[in-house]
Parts: structure tokens; sequence; C-alpha cells
């Protein structure tokens, strides 16, 4: 099977892209959960797809959080 994490790119990379995805997660995260909040959501706002939204960013975070520790594993192990 493929490794998730090429050879040729160098660890530092990884951890720099697995640290923006899991910044600008965060901030979306942060967007949507505001737009679901009472005070902030319009009469127009679609709860249904806050919710998506959240469940998505939530999960992006999630992903990022699992490759800086397969990443940061890797590198305990060498």
């Amino acid at each position: 099977s493929a490794s998730a994490f090429p050879l040729q790119k160098p660890r530092s990379e990884l951890v720099r892209n697995s640290l923006r995805l899991l910044t600008s997660s965060a901030f979306r995260l942060q967007s949507e959960c505001r737009k679901a909040l009472p005070a902030e959501s319009g009469p127009g706002t679609d709860i249904q797809l806050v919710t998506q939204q959240v469940i998505q960013c939530a999960y992006d975070i999630a992903k990022a959080a699992k490759q800086l520790v397969t990443i940061t594993t890797k590198e305990n192990n060498n």
C-alpha cells in the first residue's frame, strides 16, 4: 500500500502542512459555530448546512491532528 507521506517530502514540510490545515480548519470551525449561535444567525441561516460545515471542519481538524501524530511518532521511532 502507498504511504500517506511520501519519503521525498521533508518532515518539517509535512508538519507545516498539517499545522496549516489545523489552523485554517479551526478558524473555519469558529466561523461556522458563530453562524449557528442565536445572536449571530439571521432568519435565512440554514442550520442544517451550518451543522454539516461544522462536522466537516471537525473532521479536517481530526485529520490534521492525526497527521501530526503520525509524523512525530515516526520521527521519535527513527
